[in-house]
């Protein structure tokens, strides 16, 4: 019952990380599943079996607030479902551990790209955010991270926000709206790939249902949440979580020993609390100033 009510509230934080940042939810369940002793296939398919109500209430939230581009989510949605199809039969036989610190590799760069940029310059914002990322760039996208998602447990996220924010093409909320909604057809593809493969004697439904109600409970409260972080704040997060979260996954495929690891760790965490801090500043500045030249510009209008 315990480790029921545990699971409850890591699905509840996941998703609310997940809900606001497009990215998380995946990655911190499995390892939490994983770490109760369940095979990585039987965890990946409990967890993407309770990503199809999370990622259902938690798309149908952002569409309520605005925050979702179906054109991006049609294009990257459908071959996210294939690559999350064929990921989830590979992981039922082969593991996917040589390609992880690739991929870490990849996603670090992204996220010292991400954290400078917002950070320093925040997003570059085209007039009206309409231009759009383009389908050629979104299908493999979406079918390499769906592949991902499904051989790691998580990644849908982690690859396709950073690497759409990167582009600076789409409004940041909308790219965590459309990431979280299209993540739907992945986590129904990847279920039908291990229900499959593995049987329904695969699934761990106790664990299932725990992670289901409390990510349900968290995704319209994420969805909220998103449309009030300014741009350069969800940027600047989103970079910082990148950054901690992948050097994690480098050391523990290279077994690099605590002695290093800590060090780095705490430098990571305040260079990214220095961002944040950095990014809030900027803001309410920026909300002064705009105060300021709203008041001169009615006094001008009073005096004329």
């Amino acid at each position: 019952m315990q480790s029921l009510l545990v699971l409850l509230g890591v699905g509840f934080l996941a998703q609310l990380v997940d809900g606001a940042l497009g990215m998380a939810y995946g990655a911190t369940s499995t390892s939490l599943v994983l770490a109760a002793g369940l095979a990585p296939a039987t965890a990946s398919a409990s967890v993407h079996l309770a990503e199809l109500g999370t990622t259902a209430v938690s798309g149908y939230s952002h569409r309520r607030f605005g925050n979702v581009d179906w054109r991006t989510v049609r294009r990257i949605g459908i071959p996210g479902a294939v690559g999350a199809f064929l990921g989830a039969v590979v992981l039922s036989s082969i593991s996917a551990e040589i390609a992880k610190p690739w991929m870490a590799a990849i996603l670090l760069v992204l996220g010292v790209y991400i954290l400078v940029r917002f950070t320093l310059w925040g997003p570059r914002r085209p007039k009206g955010w309409r231009r759009y990322v383009r389908g050629r760039y979104l299908v493999p996208l979406g079918l390499g991270a769906g592949f991902i998602d499904a051989t790691g447990g998580g990644g849908w996220g982690p690859v396709a926000t950073p690497t759409l924010l990167a582009t600076g093409r789409m409004e940041p909320r909308k790219v965590v709206g459309s990431v979280d909604t299209s993540e739907f057809l992945v986590a129904f593809a990847a279920s039908i790939g291990f229900l499959l493969a593995l049987g329904s004697q695969g699934i761990a439904f106790k664990y299932v249902g725990a992670l289901l109600v409390g990510g349900v409970v968290a995704a319209p409260i994420a969805a909220w949440l998103v449309r009030k972080v300014t741009a350069s704040l969800l940027g600047a997060s989103v970079g910082g979580l990148i950054l901690i979260t992948n050097s994690r996954t480098l050391f523990d495929a290279y077994d690099v020993a605590g002695a290093t690891r800590n060090p780095v760790y705490l430098t990571l965490a305040a260079v990214w609390v220095f961002a944040v801090a950095f990014v809030v500043r900027r803001h309410r500045r920026d909300g002064r100033a705009l105060l300021n030249r709203g008041a001169e510009m009615a006094s001008e209008q009073a005096g004329s």
